[in-house]
């Protein structure tokens, strides 16, 4: 199975323009992604819009395609980076692996964890749930929760706490159902992700504003695996002096 990483950075952040070429620690943020990737993934590109950022995969030896501006999510931009790097280097990959640029602190290990759930013939996309062990997390619609099925594949995805605990008090929720926070990051067999970019929003998907709503309303198979470390992104300049310390402190 041929896997490629392909990372989507943008410059044109709402919340936070240029994120990727801030610094954490004596590296760019979106070097300190692509070397995590490169510890799981032989082959690795970031996919962006901005000649900066651009310019600065390329001087940190990196490789990188320059996408279209256009594109709604990071999820699309993987489709059309796929394209041109099939195209420049004449050979096939059978799954993506996205990571998101702005998450420096992505362990290896879950890379692998997504690249492993396509030994299932079953699996179309590929994503990671993390136990929620506290009561504010499962009702904060900031962090989606997911329903799996007992054989791992996802039911639904919502910012409401999902499953309804019916007769018991909400502060008791956690000891009594194991509620999973989606961690956003996906695999996809190369032709599910040509597909998937072509399908309209659907609505459910614009109701909660959760993409991959669109696929499984339009019956495509995501299959979790578990992982115990939490996803910490970079949103806002305040996130990345959060980023900071926590880097210093591990050393």
């Amino acid at each position: 199975m041929n896997i490629i990483g392909i990372i989507p950075a943008r410059f044109a952040s709402t919340r936070f323009p240029g994120k990727p070429l801030m610094m954490l620690g004596e590296k760019t943020i979106i070097q300190q992604v692509y070397d995590k990737a490169q510890q799981t993934i032989e082959i690795v590109y970031v996919a962006t819009d901005d000649q900066r950022i651009f310019d600065e995969v390329k001087r940190f030896g990196g490789k990188v395609v320059m996408t279209s501006s256009e594109h709604r999510s990071g999820t699309d931009r993987c489709a059309e980076a796929l394209d041109i790097i099939e195209k420049e280097t004449s050979y096939h990959f059978d799954v993506v692996i996205n990571i998101q640029g702005d998450e420096p602190f992505i362990q290896p290990e879950q890379i692998s964890l997504l690249a492993e759930l396509f030994n299932d013939p079953l699996t179309q996309i590929s994503t990671l749930a993390k136990q929620i062990s506290n009561t504010e997390d499962i009702f904060d619609s900031n962090k989606p929760k997911v329903v799996m099925d007992n054989s791992g594949f996802a039911l639904i995805f919502s910012r409401s706490p999902v499953p309804f605990i019916r007769g018991l008090a909400k502060e008791s929720w956690p000891g009594d159902y194991s509620f999973y926070k989606h961690i956003g990051i996906y695999g996809y067999r190369s032709n599910v992700l040509r597909e998937i970019t072509l399908l309209p929003p659907s609505e459910i998907e614009l109701a909660e504003s959760l993409e991959q709503l669109r696929w499984l309303s339009n019956g495509y198979k995501i299959k979790t695996a578990r992982t115990s470390h939490e996803s910490i992104g970079i949103d806002t300049p305040e996130d990345l002096e959060k980023a900071i310390e926590l880097y210093k402190s591990k050393g």
